[in-house]
């Protein structure tokens, strides 16, 4: 007895040095790192770019909305988080970029072509010949190589349409230092083979045993083919190395270039500036309220209900804050309103958890005979790992395949969901629990039951005991509610249809110079009482602004440039031109495609941990909860926009997350008697998981609703989304995936056991 005191006295040691630790290293990242905020929050640097015909290409429509594709990837590479990038008129980009150090740099990189081709050599050329390809050899190019030397070059047999991907390597055994390995697609890869196994039937030192790798018209490197390469065979793989004087940046930048590819066209940069965020400071003073409001009314909630505990999960609470700040700045990832609605997911994930602990410990406390606070609290943490662990693997391999096959806000979202997430995890099942620990084995009035809200079940679990109901006795009854439900907020779509915003269907941008500054949130709110309060405003350089909008006809645009002319007396328009969406179709597409491996993955994993009907279930309820929210916001005519999209997602976490916790628990009553009809159980499952639903599902809410009060109209539209999300969500995890659950099981039709009554039988729930 005297040595299991001791280990637990050392485990609880262990647990308290570690916290202290993560805590100190999360306050002196967060002190010491700022956060980089996005456009939406604090503005950043907005270049415009201009695309160049060739004589090949047309620098139409087509070419450019490719090229916007194109240096969307190599922004992405970069490291900027949820860039902004649309085509303005025919020829045109604009690109913003949040939080970005040195807008030369960016510039540089976004400005350069990168065209990229590799040659055989034909010999060396005089010294006095030009660069242009000699008459009669349409193809030919002489330039010089490393050396200054000039080479005469074959037509390109390979462009950068064939390169795979690039990678920057260093390898100081070799003495190649430096060096940027190339890797060649299937059709590259044959003619990378062809091309080397021509250059290999000439003899060592020949300049036709070359093969020169030109970048943007400079031969980078012009590399003889081994020796041990016979001729005809040629080298196969691939793969290639392009060496040279490198330093890391140089190799991390020629990598990045060629792995983005070519652009269609060439580009060049006619407009650099500094802009302002789109929300305004009214709109984020605003939202930061409503934050502060919501969580200090969600901490009295759960102190109300779990007493000390509840004092103990605030604190927790607090340090998943910290944590979750100090991950974000040292990761260097950019915080943006799609990004903040994986933070109020991971919240609600957090606050799951410790609900999750204090209930189980609740049932320990009244199932066992006279338990200690700490043997019911360990209980509780014991018992409820599985709930906590399952439903937070879900969300990180759903946010995992949406930062690896997305861009833009989605994958923002991911990064700030994925950091929460774990955030949480560490807040749940390392900070609450040593706190708590110490707490119950202090003095004699905080280890009594009724000061630290174990003695308690609660008023939910209580009538529930009392009353006992057989909710599933009849779940086709749900089933057919919840497809009523669903075709009458799919109706919407068809009568009302969707009201895509601006970053989907594109729009038109008007950009004016005032005489005076124009103060960005004044012509927000004007733009609003003029009949405009979805028009985007932002600050451009000292005195100009921008107002994108969408489709707007000539007599609107008359009435949005004399409202900005009522504000800042003579006022000039620049510019006035259509837009393209940012959120472009290759976007939408991959987002859809890592929405749609995402739901795979986690009805995969579903299946392995639970089985392959609880995986369907729970993917079955999702589509519902989805298309009801799409289905309301087209009957109330709400915008179908960015800001809704990380809602959505959002909502998607959610109702797994709820789905995963009651299937834990049936899982547990299964294994405890394999005989009992699954419709008995999930009942039983229902009752004991609806008090910890209901409590999150209120913390939850009281952060929305003050949101949704408080904060500015584009907030309010996410926070109405999200709190429609957490009804439906919370209502489809146990009468819909619950029932349909009962449906698919094989065993369904069995006649249910007869019904446990009394004390005896609520006792047994």
């Amino acid at each position: 007895m005297l040595k299991r005191r001791n280990n637990s006295r050392n485990s609880l040691r262990l647990r308290a040095l570690l916290t202290l630790a993560v805590i100190a290293a999360s306050l002196a990242v967060a002190l010491t790192t700022p956060v980089r905020l996005g456009l939406d929050l604090r503005g950043g640097t907005q270049i415009m770019l201009e695309t160049r015909s060739t004589p090949t290409t047309d620098a139409g429509r087509a070419a450019t909305d490719r090229t916007v594709e194109v240096l969307r990837g190599r922004i992405d590479a970069l490291g900027i988080a949820e860039p902004t990038l649309v085509r303005s008129g025919d020829d045109r980009i604009l690109v913003e970029l949040p939080g970005v150090q040195d807008p030369k740099e960016a510039a540089d990189v976004l400005g350069r072509t990168a065209q990229l081709t590799v040659h055989a050599v034909i010999g060396r050329a005089g010294s006095g010949e030009a660069a242009a390809p000699p008459a009669g050899t349409a193809g030919e190019r002489v330039l010089p190589d490393e050396s200054g030397r000039p080479l005469r070059l074959k037509a390109p047999g390979l462009t950068g349409q064939d390169v795979k991907g690039a990678d920057a390597r260093f390898d100081p055994q070799s003495g190649a230092g430096w060096h940027v390995t190339v890797d060649f697609g299937d059709s590259g890869s044959d003619r990378w083979t062809r091309l080397t196994a021509q250059a290999a039937c000439h003899p060592a030192g020949d300049p036709q045993r070359r093969i020169a790798i030109v970048l943007d018209g400079t031969i980078v490197s012009s590399p003889q083919v081994d020796p041990s390469v016979s001729c005809g065979a040629g080298i196969p793989g691939g793969t290639t190395q392009i060496t040279g004087s490198f330093d890391d940046e140089e190799a991390r930048e020629l990598a990045l270039l060629i792995s983005g590819g070519a652009l269609p066209v060439p580009v060049e940069i006619v407009e650099q500036r500094t802009i302002g965020a789109t929300l305004g400071d009214a709109a984020i003073e605003a939202a930061a309220w409503a934050a502060v409001i919501g969580t200090a009314l969600t901490a009295l909630f759960i102190i109300a209900v779990y007493r000390l505990l509840g004092v103990l999960a605030t604190v927790a609470l607090a340090c998943y804050g910290l944590l979750s700040y100090a991950a974000l700045a040292a990761l260097g990832a950019t915080l943006t309103l799609p990004g903040l609605a994986g933070f109020v997911m991971a919240i609600g994930m957090a606050v799951d958890a410790n609900v999750l602990v204090f209930e189980r410990a609740r049932e320990e406390h009244a199932t066992r005979s006279r338990p200690s606070p700490r043997s019911a609290l360990t209980a509780g943490f014991r018992a409820a790992l599985s709930a906590i662990a399952d439903s937070n693997i879900t969300t990180l391999i759903a946010a995992a395949l949406l930062f690896t096959f997305s861009s833009g806000p989605v994958r923002g979202f991911s990064v700030t969901l994925g950091i929460g997430v774990l955030a949480s995890m560490i807040s749940a099942l390392l900070i609450i629990r040593v706190l708590a620990e110490y707490a119950v084995g202090r003095p004699a009035a905080l280890r009594r039951p009724r000061v630290t809200g174990i003695a308690h079940t609660g008023w939910v679990r209580s009538r529930l005991q009392r009353r006992d109901p057989f909710l599933m006795r009849h779940p086709r009854r749900w089933l057919a509610a919840s497809a009523a439900a669903l075709v009458l907020a799919a109706s919407g779509i068809v009568v009302r249809g969707l009201d895509f915003g601006i970053e989907f269907t594109g729009g038109r941008l008007i950009e004016y110079s005032s005489a005076t500054p124009v103060d960005p949130d004044r012509a927000r709110a004007a733009l609003a009482d003029a009949g405009f309060p979805r028009a985007v405003v932002q600050s451009s350089g000292d005195t100009a602004l921008t107002v994108r909008a969408e489709h707007l006809t000539n007599a609107e645009a008359a009435t949005v440039t004399e409202t900005i002319r009522s504000l800042g007396g003579e006022t000039k328009k620049l510019r006035d031109e259509l837009i393209g969406p940012s959120l472009g179709d290759e976007l939408r597409r991959h987002a859809l495609i890592a929405l749609c491996l995402a739901l795979g993955a986690q009805l995969l994993y579903l299946a392995v941990r639970f089985r392959w009907m609880f995986g369907a279930a729970a993917v079955g309820a999702l589509a519902h909860d989805v298309l009801i929210l799409v289905g309301v916001f087209a009957w109330l005519g709400k915008p179908v926009d960015g800001v809704f999209l990380a809602a959505l997602l959002t909502v998607i976490g959610y109702s797994v997350n709820d789905s995963v916790v009651l299937f834990d628990r049936v899982r547990e009553l299964l294994a405890r008697d394999h005989t009992a009809p699954l419709s008995r159980v999930t009942n039983q499952a229902i009752l004991q998981t609806l008090p910890r639903t209901v409590n999150t599902g209120m913390g939850a809410a009281l952060i929305l609703t003050a949101l949704a009060v408080l904060a500015d109209d584009a907030l309010t539209d996410f926070a109405l989304a999200l709190l429609i999300g957490l009804a439906v969500g919370t209502y489809s995890s146990v009468f819909t995936a619950a029932p349909l659950t009962i449906e698919l099981h094989p065993r369904r039709r069995e006649r249910a056991a007869p019904r446990p009554t009394g004390k005896a039988g609520a006792a047994a729930a």
